[in-house]
C-alpha cells in the first residue's frame, strides 16, 4: 500500500470512529458541527471512488460548517492533494496540526506530505513524534512511514533502523515486511531481503511489486530455480503487469 493510500485509509477510519463516537457520547450535537463531520465524511467516500469534483463539493462545505475539526482538515489535505493543490493541501494539513498538536493521526498525515514533497528530514522527525505518543495504538505504522520516508532520500541505514524499530511493535505487519525487504536488498542484504519476502508472503497476498522484488533478490543471489519460480508466479497470476514484463526480460538478457 502506498503513503497516500494509508493517509487515506487512516483518515477515513478516523473519521467513522469519530463519527460513531459522536453520536454515543455527544447526546445533543451541535447539528452545524455535526453535518460539517459528515461531508468530511462524505468526501472520502467520493475520493476513494475517484471523484473528486463531488469530492471537493462535499469537503469545502465540511470546512465552512465545522473548521477547527481535525479530521474536517485532514481530509481537506488529502482532497486537494489529489487535486494537485499542494499549497492548499499543506494549508490543511498543517492546520489539523494547529487544531491538536499531539493527534498521532494528524502528524502523520502532515508527515506523509512532507515526504512525499523532499522534505524528509521534517516528516521522519514529526513521524518519530507520532510514535512516541503513548496513545497511538500503531506506532509501527508511524515507524514504517519514517523508513518509507528514509528510503526515499537514500539513506538506506536509517531507513533500516526505522523499519527494525516498527518490528520491535508490531511483528506481522506487511507493509514493513515489504520495506525491509526493499532496503536490504538495496543495501545488498540478499539473504535477509529474501527472509523478508518470505515473511510477507506468508502474511499477505503476493503483489507484482514482491513478486518482482523476490525474482530479483534470487537473481542477485544466482538462484535460478527460485527466480525462475517468481517469474512463473508472476506470469500466472499477472499476466498482464509491468513487473511480470520486467521479469522476463531480465531473464531473457540474462539466459545462463
Amino acid at each position: 500500500m502506498s503513503a497516500r493510500a494509508l493517509a487515506l485509509a487512516l483518515v477515513i477510519s478516523l473519521l467513522t470512529a469519530s463519527g460513531a463516537g459522536a453520536q454515543s457520547q455527544q447526546p445533543a450535537p451541535d447539528p452545524t458541527k455535526e453535518a460539517g463531520r459528515i461531508n468530511a465524511r462524505l468526501s472520502m467516500e467520493y475520493l476513494k471512488r475517484g471523484q473528486l469534483q463531488v469530492a471537493q463539493e462535499k469537503i469545502e462545505k465540511a470546512l465552512k460548517q465545522n473548521p477547527h475539526d481535525v479530521n474536517v482538515q485532514l481530509s481537506a489535505g488529502l482532497v486537494y492533494e489529489r487535486l494537485l493543490d499542494n499549497k492548499k493541501a499543506e494549508k490543511h494539513y498543517r492546520q489539523a496540526v494547529r487544531e491538536d498538536s499531539e493527534s498521532p493521526e494528524a502528524l502523520n498525515a502532515l508527515a506523509t506530505f512532507l515526504c512525499r514533497n523532499d522534505q524528509q528530514a521534517k516528516g521522519e522527525a514529526m513521524f518519530l513524534k507520532a510514535a512516541a505518543n503513548p496513545i497511538y495504538r500503531t506506532p509501527f505504522v508511524a515507524y514504517t512511514n519514517a523508513g518509507v520516508c528514509a528510503r526515499s532520500a537514500g539513506r538506506l541505514e536509517q531507513a533500516e533502523r526505522y523499519l527494525r524499530q516498527a518490528l520491535s511493535f508490531q511483528v506481522d505487519y506487511p507493509e514493513t515486511y515489504a520495506q525491509l525487504a526493499g532496503v536490504l536488498h538495496e543495501r545488498s542484504s540478499d539473504l535477509q531481503a529474501r527472509a523478508f519476502v518470505e515473511r510477507f508472503l506468508a502474511v499477505a497476498p503476493a503483489t507484482p511489486d514482491m513478486l518482482l522484488l523476490g525474482h530479483n533478490i534470487e537473481v542477485a543471489l544466482k538462484d535460478t530455480g527460485a527466480a525462475a519460480g517468481f517469474r512463473d508466479r508472476l506470469r500466472n497470476e499477472f499476466p498482464e503487469s509491468s513487473q511480470a514484463r520486467e521479469a522476463q526480460e531480465l531473464a531473457n538478457r540474462n539466459p545462463g
